[in-house]
């Protein structure tokens, strides 16, 4: 006897397994730029501007690498606009602007906390 609601639900659990790794891998990859985030700043706010912007250059290297994968499972404005925060975090911590580097850091960490929050599988996110 044929079962024809076999397929569609093989396609559906695949879907859903697929969904919720996503929301996994999003969550552990924005964690981690999060603390490396919170690194730079701690730096930033010993006055170790060249710890700084080499953690935060070692940060956006590990950005960088996710790029494929970002913007194959996420809106691109999300990801151009930590892009564009990224770099001008960089400036601010190659200028020694303590503040606005410090003002960016915390802009970039709630825009990695979004991204995550959009990738999340979540009744909320599903309707």
């Amino acid at each position: 006897m044929k079962r024809p609601w076999l397929m569609p639900l093989a396609v559906l659990t695949a879907i859903l397994a697929f969904c919720l790794w996503n929301s996994a891998a999003m969550t552990g990859h924005t964690d981690r730029w999060r603390a490396q985030l919170a690194q730079a700043e701690k730096l930033a706010q010993a006055e170790n501007f060249s710890g700084a912007a080499a953690a935060l250059a070692d940060s956006y290297r590990d950005w960088s690498r996710r790029q494929t994968y970002l913007h194959i499972v996420t809106e691109h404005d999300a990801v151009d606009d930590a892009e564009a925060m990224y770099r001008r975090a960089a400036a601010f911590a190659a200028a020694q602007a303590a503040s606005e580097l410090q003002a960016e850091l915390a802009d970039l960490d709630d825009q990695l906390r979004l991204l995550a929050e959009m990738e999340r599988f979540s009744i909320k996110n599903v309707l």
